[in-house]
Protein backbone atom coordinates (compact mmCIF):
# COMPACT_ATOMS: atom_id res chain seq x y z
CA UNK A 1 0.00 0.00 0.00
CA UNK A 2 2.94 2.29 -0.70
CA UNK A 3 1.64 5.38 -2.48
CA UNK A 4 3.50 6.87 -5.43
CA UNK A 5 4.05 10.59 -5.81
CA UNK A 6 1.75 10.57 -8.85
CA UNK A 7 -1.27 10.18 -6.55
CA UNK A 8 -0.55 13.21 -4.37
CA UNK A 9 -0.48 16.95 -4.83
CA UNK A 10 2.39 18.84 -3.12
CA UNK A 11 -0.14 20.42 -0.73
CA UNK A 12 -1.61 17.11 0.45
CA UNK A 13 1.79 15.40 0.49
CA UNK A 14 3.23 18.29 2.50
CA UNK A 15 0.36 18.20 4.99
CA UNK A 16 0.91 14.48 5.58
CA UNK A 17 4.64 15.09 5.97
CA UNK A 18 3.86 17.70 8.66
CA UNK A 19 1.50 15.35 10.51
CA UNK A 20 3.98 12.51 10.32
CA UNK A 21 6.91 14.58 11.55
CA UNK A 22 4.80 15.84 14.46
CA UNK A 23 3.93 12.24 15.38
CA UNK A 24 7.59 11.19 15.14
CA UNK A 25 8.62 14.03 17.46
CA UNK A 26 5.80 13.21 19.89
CA UNK A 27 6.72 9.51 19.92
CA UNK A 28 10.40 10.28 20.48
CA UNK A 29 9.45 12.61 23.34
CA UNK A 30 7.37 9.89 25.01
CA UNK A 31 10.24 7.42 24.72
CA UNK A 32 12.71 9.98 26.04
CA UNK A 33 10.65 10.23 29.22
CA UNK A 34 10.64 6.51 29.97
CA UNK A 35 12.48 4.38 27.44
CA UNK A 36 13.96 1.06 28.52
CA UNK A 37 17.41 0.79 26.92
CA UNK A 38 16.92 -2.95 26.44
CA UNK A 39 14.12 -2.16 23.99
CA UNK A 40 16.56 -0.62 21.47
CA UNK A 41 18.03 -3.87 20.09
CA UNK A 42 14.54 -5.42 20.00
CA UNK A 43 13.30 -2.43 18.02
CA UNK A 44 16.18 -2.87 15.58
CA UNK A 45 15.70 -6.60 15.03
CA UNK A 46 11.95 -6.26 14.61
CA UNK A 47 12.49 -3.41 12.16
CA UNK A 48 14.84 -5.56 10.08
CA UNK A 49 12.28 -8.37 10.08
CA UNK A 50 9.43 -6.05 9.03
CA UNK A 51 11.57 -4.68 6.19
CA UNK A 52 12.16 -8.22 4.94
CA UNK A 53 8.53 -9.20 5.52
CA UNK A 54 7.25 -6.33 3.40
CA UNK A 55 9.26 -7.66 0.47
CA UNK A 56 7.08 -10.78 0.32
CA UNK A 57 3.74 -10.29 -1.37
CA UNK A 58 1.28 -13.14 -0.88
CA UNK A 59 -1.38 -13.86 -3.50
CA UNK A 60 -5.00 -13.09 -2.67
CA UNK A 61 -6.87 -16.06 -4.21
CA UNK A 62 -9.35 -15.47 -7.06
CA UNK A 63 -8.47 -11.76 -7.34
CA UNK A 64 -5.26 -11.51 -9.34
CA UNK A 65 -3.96 -9.29 -6.55
CA UNK A 66 -1.48 -9.64 -3.72
CA UNK A 67 -0.60 -8.03 -0.42
CA UNK A 68 2.15 -7.85 2.15
CA UNK A 69 2.25 -7.26 5.87
CA UNK A 70 2.35 -3.68 7.09
CA UNK A 71 3.83 -4.69 10.43
CA UNK A 72 2.44 -1.83 12.47
CA UNK A 73 0.18 -4.01 14.60
CA UNK A 74 2.91 -6.54 15.35
CA UNK A 75 5.34 -3.79 16.29
CA UNK A 76 2.79 -2.05 18.53
CA UNK A 77 2.02 -5.26 20.45
CA UNK A 78 5.69 -6.10 21.04
CA UNK A 79 7.13 -2.59 21.46
CA UNK A 80 4.26 -0.30 22.43
CA UNK A 81 2.78 2.32 20.08
CA UNK A 82 5.47 5.00 20.31
CA UNK A 83 8.47 2.77 19.65
CA UNK A 84 6.47 0.91 17.00
CA UNK A 85 5.73 4.11 15.10
CA UNK A 86 9.40 5.08 15.02
CA UNK A 87 10.31 1.61 13.76
CA UNK A 88 7.74 1.58 10.94
CA UNK A 89 8.86 5.09 9.99
CA UNK A 90 12.47 3.89 9.84
CA UNK A 91 11.51 0.96 7.60
CA UNK A 92 9.63 3.19 5.16
CA UNK A 93 12.40 5.81 5.08
CA UNK A 94 14.97 3.16 4.11
CA UNK A 95 12.60 1.71 1.50
CA UNK A 96 11.96 5.08 -0.12
CA UNK A 97 15.50 6.46 -0.04
CA UNK A 98 17.56 3.40 -0.93
CA UNK A 99 15.13 1.14 -2.81
CA UNK A 100 12.79 3.66 -4.50
CA UNK A 101 9.78 1.92 -2.93
CA UNK A 102 7.18 4.66 -2.61
CA UNK A 103 7.78 8.28 -3.54
CA UNK A 104 9.54 10.86 -1.39
CA UNK A 105 6.59 13.26 -1.57
CA UNK A 106 4.36 10.34 -0.56
CA UNK A 107 6.68 9.19 2.22
CA UNK A 108 4.86 11.20 4.88
CA UNK A 109 1.53 9.76 3.73
CA UNK A 110 2.90 6.21 3.65
CA UNK A 111 4.26 6.47 7.19
CA UNK A 112 0.96 7.94 8.35
CA UNK A 113 -1.19 5.32 6.62
CA UNK A 114 0.88 2.33 7.69
CA UNK A 115 1.91 3.62 11.11
CA UNK A 116 -0.63 5.88 12.80
CA UNK A 117 -3.68 3.64 12.46
CA UNK A 118 -2.28 0.34 13.78
CA UNK A 119 -0.10 1.98 16.42
CA UNK A 120 -2.51 4.56 17.81
CA UNK A 121 -5.93 3.08 16.98
CA UNK A 122 -5.64 -0.65 16.34
CA UNK A 123 -3.39 -1.34 19.32
CA UNK A 124 -4.75 0.86 22.15
CA UNK A 125 -8.43 0.92 21.16
CA UNK A 126 -8.85 -2.66 19.95
CA UNK A 127 -6.04 -5.04 20.91
CA UNK A 128 -5.38 -3.69 24.40
CA UNK A 129 -9.07 -3.44 25.29
CA UNK A 130 -9.86 -6.96 24.07
CA UNK A 131 -6.86 -8.63 25.69
CA UNK A 132 -6.82 -6.73 29.00
CA UNK A 133 -3.95 -8.82 30.32
CA UNK A 134 -5.45 -12.14 29.19
CA UNK A 135 -3.01 -14.99 28.58
CA UNK A 136 -5.33 -16.82 26.20
CA UNK A 137 -3.77 -17.43 22.75
CA UNK A 138 -7.29 -17.44 21.26
CA UNK A 139 -8.06 -13.98 22.63
CA UNK A 140 -4.65 -12.69 21.51
CA UNK A 141 -5.39 -14.04 18.03
CA UNK A 142 -8.82 -12.40 17.87
CA UNK A 143 -7.41 -9.08 19.07
CA UNK A 144 -4.47 -9.24 16.65
CA UNK A 145 -6.68 -9.97 13.66
CA UNK A 146 -9.24 -7.27 14.49
CA UNK A 147 -6.52 -4.71 15.21
CA UNK A 148 -4.69 -5.48 11.95
CA UNK A 149 -7.90 -5.39 9.90
CA UNK A 150 -9.07 -2.06 11.33
CA UNK A 151 -5.63 -0.50 10.95
CA UNK A 152 -5.33 -1.56 7.32
CA UNK A 153 -8.90 -0.58 6.49
CA UNK A 154 -8.27 2.92 7.84
CA UNK A 155 -5.01 3.08 5.93
CA UNK A 156 -6.69 2.05 2.67
CA UNK A 157 -9.46 4.60 3.26
CA UNK A 158 -6.83 7.27 3.82
CA UNK A 159 -5.15 6.43 0.51
CA UNK A 160 -8.45 6.98 -1.28
CA UNK A 161 -9.17 10.24 0.58
CA UNK A 162 -5.65 11.59 0.08
CA UNK A 163 -5.88 10.83 -3.64
CA UNK A 164 -9.29 12.50 -3.86
CA UNK A 165 -8.14 15.59 -1.98
CA UNK A 166 -5.10 15.89 -4.22
CA UNK A 167 -7.33 16.10 -7.28
CA UNK A 168 -4.56 15.31 -9.77
CA UNK A 169 -5.81 11.92 -11.00
CA UNK A 170 -8.99 10.80 -12.68
CA UNK A 171 -9.59 7.95 -10.25
CA UNK A 172 -13.34 8.00 -9.46
CA UNK A 173 -13.78 8.15 -5.68
CA UNK A 174 -16.59 5.60 -5.28
CA UNK A 175 -15.03 3.01 -7.61
CA UNK A 176 -11.59 3.43 -6.08
CA UNK A 177 -13.05 3.07 -2.60
CA UNK A 178 -15.05 -0.05 -3.46
CA UNK A 179 -11.92 -1.69 -4.87
CA UNK A 180 -9.50 -0.67 -2.13
CA UNK A 181 -11.49 -1.62 0.97
CA UNK A 182 -12.39 -5.27 0.17
CA UNK A 183 -8.96 -6.19 -1.17
CA UNK A 184 -7.27 -4.74 1.91
CA UNK A 185 -9.76 -6.54 4.14
CA UNK A 186 -8.34 -9.79 2.77
CA UNK A 187 -4.78 -8.53 3.26
CA UNK A 188 -5.60 -7.46 6.81
CA UNK A 189 -6.97 -10.87 7.72
CA UNK A 190 -3.78 -12.60 6.55
CA UNK A 191 -1.60 -10.06 8.36
CA UNK A 192 -3.68 -10.48 11.51
CA UNK A 193 -3.06 -14.22 11.68
CA UNK A 194 0.65 -13.78 10.91
CA UNK A 195 0.82 -11.19 13.68
CA UNK A 196 -0.97 -13.46 16.14
CA UNK A 197 1.35 -16.38 15.39
CA UNK A 198 4.47 -14.34 16.02
CA UNK A 199 3.04 -12.71 19.16
CA UNK A 200 2.03 -16.05 20.67
CA UNK A 201 5.49 -17.46 19.90
CA UNK A 202 7.29 -14.46 21.45
CA UNK A 203 5.04 -14.76 24.49
CA UNK A 204 6.15 -18.37 24.95
CA UNK A 205 9.73 -17.09 25.26
CA UNK A 206 9.18 -13.75 27.02
CA UNK A 207 5.62 -13.31 28.32
CA UNK A 208 6.56 -9.98 29.92
CA UNK A 209 7.10 -8.39 26.49
CA UNK A 210 3.57 -9.23 25.35
CA UNK A 211 1.77 -8.92 28.69
CA UNK A 212 3.06 -5.38 29.33
CA UNK A 213 0.31 -3.25 27.79
CA UNK A 214 1.75 0.15 28.71
CA UNK A 215 2.45 2.77 26.08
CA UNK A 216 6.18 2.62 26.80
CA UNK A 217 7.27 -0.90 27.70
CA UNK A 218 9.92 -2.02 30.16
CA UNK A 219 11.49 -5.46 29.97
CA UNK A 220 13.83 -7.43 32.18
CA UNK A 221 17.10 -8.84 30.88
CA UNK A 222 17.68 -12.56 30.45
CA UNK A 223 18.82 -15.27 28.10
CA UNK A 224 15.35 -15.65 26.65
CA UNK A 225 15.49 -12.04 25.42
CA UNK A 226 18.68 -12.93 23.58
CA UNK A 227 16.81 -15.85 22.07
CA UNK A 228 14.04 -13.56 20.85
CA UNK A 229 16.62 -11.25 19.29
CA UNK A 230 18.42 -14.18 17.66
CA UNK A 231 15.21 -15.64 16.28
CA UNK A 232 14.02 -12.31 14.85
CA UNK A 233 17.45 -11.66 13.35
CA UNK A 234 17.54 -15.11 11.76
CA UNK A 235 14.01 -14.66 10.41
CA UNK A 236 15.00 -11.30 8.91
CA UNK A 237 18.00 -12.83 7.11
CA UNK A 238 16.10 -15.88 5.82
CA UNK A 239 13.04 -13.86 4.82
CA UNK A 240 14.94 -11.12 3.02
CA UNK A 241 17.65 -13.39 1.63
CA UNK A 242 15.62 -16.36 0.38
CA UNK A 243 11.87 -16.20 1.06
CA UNK A 244 11.74 -12.96 -0.94
CA UNK A 245 12.28 -15.06 -4.09
CA UNK A 246 8.80 -16.48 -3.60
CA UNK A 247 6.96 -13.15 -3.53
CA UNK A 248 3.79 -13.08 -5.62
CA UNK A 249 4.13 -11.56 -9.07
CA UNK A 250 0.58 -10.15 -8.90
CA UNK A 251 0.15 -6.39 -8.30
CA UNK A 252 -0.50 -5.36 -4.72
CA UNK A 253 -3.87 -4.12 -3.54
CA UNK A 254 -3.28 -0.47 -4.47
CA UNK A 255 -1.78 -1.28 -7.87
CA UNK A 256 -4.57 -3.79 -8.54
CA UNK A 257 -7.23 -1.21 -7.71
CA UNK A 258 -5.63 1.33 -10.06
CA UNK A 259 -5.27 -1.29 -12.79
CA UNK A 260 -8.98 -2.13 -12.57
CA UNK A 261 -9.74 1.50 -13.38
CA UNK A 262 -6.89 2.61 -15.66
CA UNK A 263 -5.91 -0.69 -17.24
CA UNK A 264 -2.40 -0.34 -15.84
CA UNK A 265 -0.91 -0.35 -12.34
CA UNK A 266 0.32 3.26 -12.37
CA UNK A 267 -1.45 6.53 -13.03
CA UNK A 268 0.10 9.07 -15.39
CA UNK A 269 2.25 11.47 -13.39
CA UNK A 270 1.59 15.17 -13.82
CA UNK A 271 4.93 16.88 -13.73
CA UNK A 272 5.56 19.68 -11.24
CA UNK A 273 8.79 21.13 -9.83
CA UNK A 274 8.34 19.43 -6.43
CA UNK A 275 7.91 15.88 -7.68
CA UNK A 276 10.55 16.34 -10.36
CA UNK A 277 13.08 17.53 -7.79
CA UNK A 278 12.27 14.75 -5.34
CA UNK A 279 12.44 12.18 -8.13
CA UNK A 280 15.96 13.32 -9.01
CA UNK A 281 17.00 13.02 -5.36
CA UNK A 282 15.53 9.53 -5.12
CA UNK A 283 17.28 8.53 -8.31
CA UNK A 284 20.61 9.39 -6.70
CA UNK A 285 19.96 7.78 -3.30
CA UNK A 286 18.35 4.54 -4.52
CA UNK A 287 21.35 2.19 -4.56
CA UNK A 288 19.18 -0.91 -5.18
CA UNK A 289 16.07 0.39 -6.99
CA UNK A 290 13.11 -1.97 -6.98
CA UNK A 291 15.10 -4.33 -4.73
CA UNK A 292 17.40 -5.30 -7.60
CA UNK A 293 20.89 -4.60 -8.88
CA UNK A 294 20.91 -1.29 -10.80
CA UNK A 295 22.31 -2.97 -13.91
CA UNK A 296 19.50 -5.52 -14.09
CA UNK A 297 16.42 -4.66 -16.09
CA UNK A 298 13.37 -6.47 -14.71
CA UNK A 299 10.86 -7.80 -17.17
CA UNK A 300 7.33 -6.69 -16.49
CA UNK A 301 5.72 -9.85 -17.86
CA UNK A 302 6.37 -13.58 -17.84
CA UNK A 303 8.67 -13.40 -14.85
CA UNK A 304 9.94 -16.71 -13.56
CA UNK A 305 8.65 -17.88 -10.20
CA UNK A 306 10.30 -18.32 -7.83
CA UNK A 307 12.49 -15.40 -8.84
CA UNK A 308 15.89 -16.60 -7.65
CA UNK A 309 17.76 -13.31 -7.82
CA UNK A 310 20.99 -12.36 -6.01
CA UNK A 311 19.94 -8.71 -6.26
CA UNK A 312 16.76 -9.43 -4.32
CA UNK A 313 18.70 -11.35 -1.67
CA UNK A 314 21.26 -8.57 -1.39
CA UNK A 315 18.46 -6.01 -1.07
CA UNK A 316 16.74 -7.98 1.68
CA UNK A 317 19.90 -8.35 3.75
CA UNK A 318 21.37 -4.89 3.12
CA UNK A 319 18.00 -3.23 3.72
CA UNK A 320 17.55 -5.06 7.01
CA UNK A 321 21.01 -3.93 8.13
CA UNK A 322 20.20 -0.34 7.13
CA UNK A 323 16.96 -0.39 9.12
CA UNK A 324 18.74 -1.95 12.11
CA UNK A 325 21.47 0.69 11.99
CA UNK A 326 19.01 3.58 11.64
CA UNK A 327 16.95 2.38 14.60
CA UNK A 328 20.03 1.84 16.77
CA UNK A 329 21.22 5.37 15.95
CA UNK A 330 17.75 6.75 16.68
CA UNK A 331 17.53 4.81 19.94
CA UNK A 332 20.95 5.93 21.09
CA UNK A 333 20.06 9.52 20.23
CA UNK A 334 16.95 9.31 22.42
CA UNK A 335 19.07 7.74 25.17
CA UNK A 336 21.59 10.59 25.00
CA UNK A 337 18.83 13.21 25.16
CA UNK A 338 17.29 11.45 28.14
CA UNK A 339 20.64 11.29 29.96
CA UNK A 340 21.26 14.97 29.26
CA UNK A 341 17.80 15.86 30.58
CA UNK A 342 18.33 13.86 33.76
CA UNK A 343 21.67 15.53 34.43
CA UNK A 344 20.26 18.99 33.88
Amino acid sequence: MHMADALLSPAVGGALWAGTLATIIYSAKKLKEKMDEKMIPLMGMLGAFIFAGQMINFTIPMTGSSGHIGGGMLLAILLGPFAAFLVIASVLVVQALFFADGGLLALGANIWNLGVYPCFIGYPLIYRIIVRGSKSPKLITVASVLGAVVGLQLGALSVVLETKLSGITELPFNTFLMLMQPIHLAVGLVEGFITAGIVVYVRSLRPDIVDDLEGVKTISSGTSLKKVLAVMGLLAVITGGAFSWFASTHPDGLEWSIEKIYGRTEVPEKANPVTEGLSKIQGKTAVLPDYSLPSKVKQETNEAWPAVDPGTSLSGIVGGIMVLALILILGMGIKVMRTHREKS
